[in-house]
């Protein structure tokens, strides 16, 4: 990546034991340039003791906030330090940083304020299961009746956003399953969101934070947080 603007990789862990070092250090070889964040979500396996024996730069969160609350502080880190580029990138080894800068570029340019790393665009490698895809869709076709604003891959937590966001995200974040409600009130308040294509792979390790008998409540929790945000969340930016 030909940049010099300051970018910031936000890695949420709870309980990655198994894929952790392998994440970083890919992303370390492939984009040595940019800047990371491991934000340990009171993990209690062998996490901890691995990134500070790895001497990683990380947060070690006294207690469980969630994905929301974890990658809501590596965005208050991020506008505490100035970056302009902040990135969402999974633990567990599903996202390949080989796609980064296919996903930063978009912001940088200004194309959008928030750029998302799509599965479903050329519908390559790992593409989840058949009934999450089916809950995917259903959330896409929800966001786009809410807002106007067509996303396939809706709860990919591979993302860029710019400064604007990082501003916005460390004061506002959905703390459960932030990811469709970000996309949402992103575009509610104003802000271009876009997606990329990219190529991810199965779950390296860990446990899914939505699990099978889990995936009715999660549909039902999200639908209605996405219904409350779009008769809460006005059009503030432009």
């Amino acid at each position: 990546m030909n940049t010099t603007a300051k970018i910031l990789v936000i890695i949420p862990c709870y309980n990655e034991e198994e894929t952790i070092v392998e994440t970083v250090e890919r992303l370390r070889s492939a984009c040595p340039e940019v800047d990371f964040l491991v934000i340990n979500d009171c993990s209690t396996d062998r996490s901890a003791a691995l990134l500070e024996s790895h001497h990683y730069p990380y947060l070690n969160l006294p207690v469980n906030l969630g994905i929301g609350g974890g990658v809501q502080c590596g965005y208050r880190y991020a506008r505490a330090n100035g970056y302009d580029v902040a990135v969402q990138m999974d633990g567990d080894g599903q996202h390949d940083p080989a796609y980064l800068s296919a996903v930063v570029e978009p912001v940088l340019s200004g194309q959008y304020d928030m750029c998302i790393g799509s599965r479903f665009i050329t519908r390559e490698g790992f593409q989840t299961s058949f009934m999450r895809r089916v809950g995917i869709r259903f959330l896409s076709a929800l966001i786009k009746l809410l807002c106007g604003q067509r996303v396939q891959d809706v709860t990919s937590g591979f993302r860029a956003v710019n400064a604007e966001l990082i501003d916005y995200f460390a004061d506002h974040y959905a703390s459960d399953y932030p990811e469709p409600e970000a996309i949402l009130s992103s575009t509610l308040a104003g802000y271009k969101v876009g997606e990329v294509p990219v190529i991810m792979h199965e779950r390296q390790g860990g446990v899914s934070s939505i699990r099978t008998f889990q995936s009715a409540y999660f549909m039902i929790k999200v639908s209605l947080s996405l219904i409350i945000d779009r008769l809460s969340i006005k059009k503030t930016r432009r």
